[in-house]
């Protein structure tokens, strides 16, 4: 056996645990992050990518990661850590995204667009085919703008925040994570506050309108007119509503942990 193979053999474990370890990390964010982790996607396809930036990121982190554990407990500790980081980071960008989605079953509620009959699977639940729309937008606005760049910058740098083997904080990650979803509700409800307001005043004014005339169906005049104009109003306003969230994701995504 020449040197350089007894070499390759010593170094071979010390290879295999940095693999280990980062692929732990970035399959759990891959799974859950927009863009790479849509449910749409097939899990081979996933796993695919989850593969393919293990395989480019291990020259880079595995100078930083610490010497392999000596015992199995140790190891499944220390792959459960990278595996809720993983997680931690990548719903907290799936948080984000999915304010427009969220924002699309409101819309689709207000402009009586909604049926009970259609499902989404990233939402969960029933939800109308507006909101669905709006889901197969997200990853073409991620790939098409570049912000995918962002969210893989989140992913490296998380090894700076978190590193592996250290103990997660479980109170300031619950924090990060109710954070995030106070802030992707708002940002949802931004988006479709002009639906609401319209809405608002719209079933306002059926009162109205019912109490003055109760001899008239009003839900058989009210429910054409109000799909009718909220197709109207979300021809008018898709645009804004669709610029306004790409805007909102750019400083998002650089506020995640780990970014810079």
């Amino acid at each position: 056996m020449s040197a350089d193979d007894a070499a390759f053999l010593a170094a071979l474990p010390g290879s295999a645990f940095a693999f280990a370890a980062i692929l732990a990390r970035v399959a759990a964010a891959v799974m859950v992050m927009p863009g790479f982790g849509q449910a749409d996607m097939p899990m081979t396809v996933r796993a695919g990518l989850a593969l393919v930036l293990t395989l480019l990121l291990v020259p880079l982190l595995a100078p930083s990661l610490p010497a392999a554990p000596t015992s199995i407990a140790a190891m499944a500790a220390l792959l459960a850590g990278e595996l809720l980081a993983g997680l931690w980071l990548g719903w907290l960008a799936r948080l984000l995204v999915l304010a427009l989605p969220l924002a699309g079953q409101i819309i689709a509620l207000m402009t009586g667009l909604s049926s009970v009959l259609m499902t989404d699977p990233d939402v969960g639940g029933q939800g109308p085919g507006l909101s669905r729309m709006f889901d197969l937008l997200v990853p073409v606005v991620i790939f098409g703008t570049g912000l995918h760049a962002e969210l893989l910058a989140a992913l490296v740098g998380s090894y700076h925040l978190i590193a592996p083997g250290a103990a997660f904080s479980a109170g300031d990650g619950a924090r990060t994570i109710l954070a995030g979803v106070a802030e992707s509700f708002a940002l949802a409800l931004r988006l479709a506050a002009p639906f609401v307001l319209a809405g608002t005043v719209w079933q306002i004014g059926l009162a109205l309108f019912g109490r003055l005339v109760p001899q008239i169906q009003i839900y058989f005049i009210a429910m054409p007119a109000q799909i009718l104009g909220g197709i109207v109003l979300l021809a008018l306003l898709l645009r804004m509503v669709v610029a306004a969230w790409i805007a909102a994701l750019g400083p998002g995504f650089v506020a995640l942990p780990g970014f810079g």
